[in-house]
C-alpha cells in the first residue's frame, strides 16, 4: 500500500489489553448497577419546594427579559438596536397592510398584528434577532380559513335591478371574528406544547419539507395577489384544486373581458386609534381546531428555524420550548386585539440583523413606528392601491421562489430529500395549505420507515495488520477471516426490519438456515429408523440364540451344569453380534458408532432420546465432520450490532432465533459492538440464558476473532495484528 510522504510522520496507537466480552467489561469498566436518579416521590417532592434562588430560576426562564434587560449595555447596543428598529418599522407598515389582503381581512388588521405581538415576543422571547410579525404563508394560511368559513356568497344582498351585492363591511367583521378565534387556538396550543417541553415536535418538519411547503405557499400567495394586480375579481375557491380554478378563473376573466370597466381598488379607511381588547368567540374553535394546530406548527418551525440560524451565527442560545412559549402568547394576547397569527420574517429579520440589531429592544422601537401610524398617519394610506400592496407581496415571495433552486441541488446530494420536496411541493400546491401540509408530514415520516426497512447490509472482513474490519464488497484490502462470518447492517434492529436482517443474513453468509435444518431433520429421521431397526434386528437375533440355548439345555442330563451354560453363552452372543454387525452388514453403510456405543450400554427401548443424547457426547471433531458433510465451511458468525440504538421484543426474538437455529447445526453465535442501553434492554428482555451466556457478546469485533481464534479445534491462523495484550 503506498502511502504519500509527509514532513510530519503519521500518527500511531498501540493497545494492549485482555480479549473483553461483556462479563469481562462490566468487571474491568466497573459497571453501575444503581441509578444516580432519585424516587420518583422525591422528584416530584423537589419540584414543590419553594426556594428564593429556585424562583428566580423560574421566573427568569419563563420571563427572559428580566435576565437581559437589566444587563442592557448602552453604549454597545442602543444605536444599532434604534437604526434596525426604525428599519424594520418601516418595513412593517406596507407588509402589514400587503400581507393582511392575503389573510382577506381588512388592511388595518395587518398593523394591528404588527404591533401588539412584538411587544409581547420582547417580553417572553429568547433570540435577539428575528422579527416577528406577517408572514406571508401564515397569512395565505389564515385566508383559506376565513375565506372557506365566510365566503363572498353568504353575504350577497339584492340590489335595485335584480343583481347582488356583497355586503362587505359584514363580511369583514365577520372574517376577523374568524381570524381571532384562529389565533386564540393556536397560541392555545403553542403554550401547551412548550409547557410540557414539545418543542422537540419541529424536528419532524425537515428542511426540504419546510422549504418545499413555503415555496408552495409562495405560489398560492402569488396567484392570490392576481386579481389585485389586475384589478379583476374572480369567484373564490376552496379545497383541493382551489389554486387550478382561481387561476382558470383569472385568465377566462382577463382575456375574455367580462368586465368593461376596471375600479381601481385601494387600501379604504384606516380608522385612527386601537381599538379595546375583546375575547374572541369560542364557538368558531370547533371549525378550526385542525387549521390552528396546523398554523402552530408550520409558526413555530419558521420562527425556531431562524432563531436558531441567527443564534448559531451569533454565538448565544436559544431555547426551543420558550420559543414556543413566547410565540404562543403572543398569539393569545395579539388575538385580544383583533390580531391573526404571527411568526418570524425571513426579510425583516434580516433587515434588523444587517443594520446592527443587537436585542429584542429594536422590536420595540419598530412597535413604536407603527403605532404612531395606526394613531396619527393612517389616513396617508387610505388611497394607496391595493395593486401597489400587490406589487409589494410579490417582491418579498423573491426569496421563496429561488428555494427553487433546491431542485437540482437535492438531485445530485440527496435524492430522497429531493422527493419529500416535490411532494410537499406539489401536494401544497395541489391540495391547500392544510392537506397539504398533512400528507406532507405523512409522506416524510413514511421515508423514514422506508429507509429504516432497507438498510444496506455488509459482510465485513479484517484490514491486514490493524483491528479495522470493513465492508468486503467497498474495500479491496479487507479480508474475510477463513471459517468467520461478520456481518453488520447500517441500521437499528425493530419490528419493520427484522424478518429482512434474518433474510440478509443467510444471504450474505451463504447458509440458507432453512434448508439446512430440513436436512438435519431428515437426516435424523433416517438415522432414528436405521437405529430402530439395529435395534430390532438385535432383539431378533437374541431370541434366536436365547431359543437356541433353551435347546442345547433340554438335552443335557444334568439341569445343573444346564443352568450354569445358559447365562454365559446369551452374553457372548449378544456382545459378539453388536461388535460384528459392521462388518457382517457392509451393503447397509458406515454405522454411526456413537449411536451403537450408545445402544450397547442401553437396556431401553427410546430410540429418539438416545440418539439426542449420543449427539451432544460428540467429539469437536466429529462436529467439524458433520460442518463437512453438510457442505459448510464456517464455524462461526460474528453479528456486529454497534449501529442498533434499541430493540424491542421483536429483536430480541429474532436474535434468540438465530441462536437457536444456527446452533442446531453446530455454528456458534457472537454478538459485537453492543452499546450499554441495549444491553440494559436485553437484559430486561431475559434475552441471556445458559444457551446465551454473557460471554458470547464482546466489546468490539476485534475481540470476538481473537476468542473465536483461540478456541481448541479451530484451525490455527495467523492475524497480521497484535493479540498479546496488557491492561
Amino acid at each position: 500500500m503506498d502511502v504519500e510522504n509527509t514532513d510530519c510522520p503519521a500518527a500511531e496507537y498501540l493497545v494492549k489489553r485482555k480479549v473483553l466480552d461483556e462479563l469481562r467489561l462490566d468487571e474491568v469498566a466497573k459497571r453501575k448497577t444503581w441509578s444516580n436518579k432519585p424516587p420518583l416521590g422525591e422528584q416530584v417532592k423537589e419540584s414543590l419546594r419553594c426556594s428564593v434562588p429556585k424562583l428566580k430560576h423560574t421566573v427568569l426562564r419563563w420571563v427572559p427579559v428580566f435576565g437581559w434587560l437589566p444587563q442592557y449595555n448602552f453604549r454597545e447596543n442602543a444605536i444599532g438596536d434604534l437604526i434596525s428598529g426604525c428599519s424594520v418599522g418601516i418595513m412593517h407598515l406596507p407588509q402589514g397592510m400587503a400581507y393582511a389582503l392575503l389573510a382577506s381581512l381588512p388592511p388595518v388588521f395587518g398593523l394591528y398584528t404588527s404591533l401588539y405581538p412584538v411587544l409581547v415576543y420582547f417580553i417572553f422571547g429568547t433570540s435577539r434577532h428575528i422579527s416577528i410579525g406577517t408572514f406571508a404563508v401564515i397569512s395565505i394560511m389564515i385566508g383559506s380559513v376565513t375565506e372557506r368559513l365566510a365566503p363572498d356568497s353568504n353575504f350577497v344582498v339584492n340590489g335595485t335591478n335584480g343583481t347582488g351585492s356583497v355586503n362587505t363591511a359584514a363580511r369583514d367583521e365577520y372574517r376577523v371574528q374568524i381570524a381571532c378565534s384562529l389565533t386564540l387556538l393556536t397560541g392555545i396550543f403553542q403554550i401547551l406544547l412548550g409547557v410540557v417541553r414539545f418543542g422537540f415536535v419541529v424536528t419532524y418538519l425537515s428542511e426540504p419539507l419546510v422549504r418545499g411547503y413555503t415555496t408552495g405557499s409562495a405560489c398560492h400567495v402569488c396567484i392570490s395577489q392576481l386579481k389585485y394586480l389586475f384589478g379583476i375579481r374572480p369567484a373564490r375557491f376552496t379545497g383541493p384544486l382551489s389554486l387550478i380554478y382561481v387561476v382558470v378563473a383569472t385568465i377566462i376573466s382577463h382575456f375574455c373581458g367580462l368586465r368593461d370597466t376596471y375600479n381601481i381598488s385601494v387600501v379604504g379607511e384606516i380608522p385612527s386609534g386601537v381599538k379595546a381588547p375583546q375575547v374572541p368567540d369560542a364557538s368558531l374553535f370547533s371549525k378550526t381546531i385542525g387549521d390552528a394546530f396546523a398554523v402552530a406548527i408550520v409558526g413555530y418551525a419558521i420562527n425556531i428555524s431562524l432563531g436558531k440560524t441567527f443564534a448559531l451565527k451569533h454565538g448565544y442560545k436559544v431555547d426551543s420550548n420558550q420559543e414556543l412559549v413566547a410565540l404562543g402568547l403572543s398569539n393569545t394576547v395579539g388575538s385580544l386585539f383583533q390580531c391573526y397569527s404571527v411568526t418570524s420574517s425571513l426579510s425583516r429579520s434580516l433587515v434588523q440583523e444587517s443594520t446592527g440589531g443587537k436585542t429584542q429592544l429594536a422590536g420595540v422601537i419598530s412597535s413604536v413606528i407603527v403605532l404612531i401610524t395606526v394613531l396619527k398617519l393612517g389616513p396617508l394610506f387610505e388611497n394607496l392601491p391595493k395593486a401597489v400592496l400587490s406589487t409589494i407581496v410579490l417582491v418579498n415571495l423573491k426569496g421563496m421562489f429561488k428555494q427553487f433552486m433546491d431542485v437540482p441541488m437535492l438531485w445530485k446530494s440527496n435524492k430522497a430529500d429531493l422527493l419529500v420536496w416535490l411532494v410537499t411541493f406539489i401536494s401544497t400546491i395541489l391540495l391547500n395549505l392544510d392537506l397539504g401540509l398533512a400528507v406532507s408530514i405523512g409522506f416524510a415520516m413514511l421515508t423514514v420507515i422506508f429507509r429504516t426497512q432497507l438498510p444496506s447490509y455488509s459482510i465485513l472482513g479484517n484490514i491486514p495488520g490493524t483491528d479495522l474490519y470493513l465492508d468486503t464488497d467497498t474495500y479491496m484490502e479487507a479480508k474475510e477471516i477463513p471459517g468467520i462470518k461478520i456481518f453488520r447492517s447500517s441500521t437499528t434492529i425493530y419490528y419493520t426490519n427484522a424478518e429482512m436482517y434474518l433474510e440478509a443474513l443467510q444471504e450474505k453468509t451463504g447458509i440458507e438456515i432453512g434448508k439446512l435444518l430440513t436436512e438435519k431433520k431428515k437426516r435424523d429421521e433416517k438415522l432414528k429408523r436405521k437405529q430402530e431397526k439395529e435395534k430390532k434386528k438385535a432383539k431378533n437375533e437374541a431370541k434366536k440364540q436365547k431359543a437356541a440355548v433353551s435347546h442345547l439345555s433340554t438335552g443335557m442330563t444334568e439341569g445343573k451344569f444346564s443352568a450354569g451354560l445358559k447365562e454365559p453363552n446369551q452374553q457372548n452372543s449378544v456382545a459378539l453380534y453388536l461388535s460384528e454387525k459392521p462388518r457382517e452388514s457392509p451393503d447397509e453403510g458406515q454405522a454411526n458408532w456413537a449411536y451403537q456405543h450408545d445402544m450397547a450400554d442401553s437396556e431401553s427401548d427410546t430410540g429418539c432420546d438416545d440418539g439426542d443424547d449420543s449427539i451432544t457426547r460428540e467429539s469437536q471433531h466429529g462436529v467439524e465432520e458433520k460442518r463437512r458433510t453438510c457442505g459448510l465451511t464456517t464455524h462461526s458468525i460474528i453479528l456486529d450490532i454497534s449501529t442498533t440504538s434499541f430493540v424491542d421484543t421483536v429483536a430480541v426474538k429474532t436474535l434468540k432465533n438465530i441462536f437457536r437455529d444456527f446452533g442446531e447445526i453446530d455454528l456458534d453465535i457472537y454478538l459485537a459492538g453492543c452499546q450499554a442501553c441495549v444491553v440494559a434492554q436485553l437484559e430486561a428482555a431475559s434475552f441471556f440464558s445458559e444457551t446465551i451466556p454473557k460471554s458470547k457478546l464482546f466489546v468490539s469485533v476485534h475481540d470476538a476473532v481473537l476468542q473465536i481464534l483461540h478456541q481448541p479445534g479451530h484451525p490455527d491462523l495467523v492475524l497480521d495484528m497484535p493479540c498479546t495484550t496488557q491492561m
